[in-house]
């Protein structure tokens, strides 16, 4: 069966990049994108996956957005696919006239929707935020068109299935996204907390270094990057400086991730109603407890008091928490967060996956 993968971009690495990257190795399938960094899939090791790579797009949202939006649109491959799959919010717009097909849906577009509000209010200007509600609304209505083309949905949590009924009115099936569990492993419980997000403002990166300032004995090293011209840049500018006991790291390759995680003391997330959430299942598959806010993806995969905790997103809560944990305990909580992370690991990801497909076919 030969199968075509459609991912908005990957001018950063995330979940959703990981995600097609398994998918498509897996199912020997041909991946298309926009704005590729070809060094930054080789870090995570998927040098054998074929990708087409649309072209580059703007670096300022909304044009990146719009324009990618326009190249899916437009877009039609040389081969012809037995399924297709589209992964993301703009690569949808390739669906009119490519069937069957699927959209992993990663959450609906919040800036339309539930964020609405609260990524206005991150705007730097007056003028940055009427020209962003005219996009909201101009684009929302397209979005909600593309969709109509879309033969089936999948969705990565129960939290983005609730949002995809709500603002799509369809259905969808839950496949947790992957994890490689298998590869993680357990060194120690280090001297750090670990953090690993795009360096995004609904990240709240900045919570956690206020959680940090609190806690000057203790040491946090925040993993990740970001795709320049976007709206972290400003983000990461009001941060100012951090302490001296919290360290950005940047973007790290796949190894150095892996001994990170391996030699943390634990794990911290903090992102707003996260879709799911995949960093806290790379902790737990590290034998690392995860602090997560009690919200969204982190409710279904961290398990309160035997995995880690879900805290309200308040430094001080968080600050509490730390200091309240031993060595000791941290270590008796290994073998709880290794068997939890195996419920989430891509061979299951694969298989059903494999399922929703045939069942897409079947139903052409």
């Amino acid at each position: 069966m030969k199968v075509a993968i459609f991912h908005d971009f990957m001018s950063s690495i995330g979940g959703g990049e990981k995600l097609t990257l398994t998918l498509a190795r897996a199912l020997g399938a041909d991946v298309y994108t926009t704005d590729l960094e070809q060094e930054t899939v080789s870090k995570l090791g998927f040098n054998d996956v074929r990708i087409t790579d649309l072209g580059p797009l703007p670096k300022k949202p909304p044009l990146k957005q719009i324009n990618a939006s326009i190249k899916f649109k437009g877009f039609r491959p040389k081969k012809k696919y037995d399924f297709h799959v589209f992964s993301g919010n703009w690569s949808h717009y390739a669906a009119r006239r490519l069937h069957p097909n699927l959209l992993y849906c990663h959450t609906p577009v919040r800036a339309f929707y539930d964020l609405r509000d609260w990524t206005l209010e991150n705007l730097d200007s007056g003028s940055q935020r009427l020209a962003a509600k005219i996009w909201i609304a101009a684009h929302k209505w397209f979005n909600e068109r593309s969709i109509r083309n879309v033969d089936g949905i999948v969705v990565n949590s129960e939290n983005v299935r609730r949002r995809v009924g709500r603002y799509y009115d369809r259905d969808a099936v839950v496949v947790h996204p992957p994890v490689p569990t298998g590869k993680f492993r357990f060194s120690q419980v280090g001297d750090f907390w670990l953090s690993v997000n795009r360096l995004y403002p609904e990240k709240r990166i900045d919570l956690q270094i206020e959680i940090f300032r609190r806690l000057p004995e203790e040491k946090l090293k925040i993993v990740g990057g970001f795709a320049l011209g976007d709206h972290s840049k400003s983000y990461i500018s009001r941060l100012g400086e951090t302490p001296p006991n919290v360290e950005l790291l940047g973007s790290v390759g796949q190894e150095d991730l892996v001994d990170l995680y391996s030699e943390c003391k634990g794990f911290i997330a903090t992102a707003v109603d996260e879709d799911f959430g995949m960093t806290p299942v790379e902790a737990m598959a590290s034998g690392k407890v995860a602090l997560v806010t009690d919200e969204g993806g982190y409710r279904e995969t961290v398990v309160d008091g035997e995995t880690g905790w879900l805290l309200p997103p308040d430094a001080e809560a968080f600050a509490k928490k730390i200091g309240e944990l031993p060595k000791e305990k941290l270590e008796s909580m290994r073998e709880n967060c290794i068997e939890r992370s195996g419920k989430f690991d891509e061979e299951v990801f694969i298989a059903r996956m494999k399922e929703e497909i045939q069942r897409g076919l079947q139903q052409t």
